[in-house]
């Protein structure tokens, strides 16, 4: 069965922790972009887990846009979506797809790292540019965060990708060692994608911390207007 939650012993003092988290992800988002003007939302990777109180949760803070909708591999049937498209945000979208979606904000929240391969996470971020009107903004935990936050597990993970993949399958986290499921990106990796766009869109990665180290990256993007 998948993981729809793809993180381990994600117990409820846990889950109010990333709740906790994701609220100030919200309170600094609004910071940084004027948010009330906007008119639509695109959510990339909605789960349809709904146990989880941090589930989701940036949909409901963005209640006040008026129009929401959904692009994920999952069975999304949350009726706060307006549109809801079950699709890989890593494949080829139609014209058309793009038209019905396109938003004025596109937010990604912790999802570039279960999309798989470098080449699909960077897929991931060009569709995100041709869905968005005005502003898309990804959020992905840091490679490099002491406990790698989906296995509990620490520091095995600062590894190279080979070894600390085999270690995980070795101690029982053969889910989890598998690049098409987790895909952890330090805050270099994350500027090499982006920076290939820097001819569609203006952006700047933030660095959130937890307990005095960057546990997250928040990258926020404003996309051009083609001359």
């Amino acid at each position: 069965m998948r993981n729809y939650n793809y993180a381990l012993f994600h117990i409820k003092l846990i889950d109010r922790i990333v709740k906790n988290k994701r609220n100030k992800f919200f309170e600094f988002i609004k910071s940084k972009i004027d948010t009330e003007n906007l008119k639509s939302y695109l959510d990339i990777g909605t789960t349809e887990d709904t146990v989880s109180e941090s589930s989701n949760y940036l949909n409901h803070k963005f209640d006040f846009i008026k129009i929401h909708k959904s692009i994920s591999d999952q069975n999304i049937v949350n009726k706060r979506f307006n549109n809801i498209l079950k699709k890989s945000i890593t494949q080829n979208f139609s014209k058309e797809e793009i038209e019905e979606f396109k938003s004025d904000l596109v937010i990604s929240n912790a999802t570039i790292e279960h999309v798989g391969s470098r080449a699909k996470q960077i897929k991931m971020v060009e569709n995100m540019i041709d869905l968005t009107e005005n502003y898309l903004i990804v959020q992905t935990i840091n490679r490099y965060f002491p406990i790698e936050t989906h296995t509990k597990i620490p520091l095995i993970h600062f590894l190279p990708n080979n070894i600390y993949r085999t270690i995980y399958r070795f101690i029982g986290f053969k889910y989890h060692s598998l690049e098409e499921n987790l895909n952890l990106l330090s805050f270099k990796d994350i500027n090499k994608i982006f920076v290939s766009f820097n001819n569609k869109i203006d952006y700047k990665i933030f660095k959130i911390s937890t307990f005095g180290f960057t546990s997250n990256h928040l990258v926020i993007c404003k996309k051009r207007i083609p001359l």
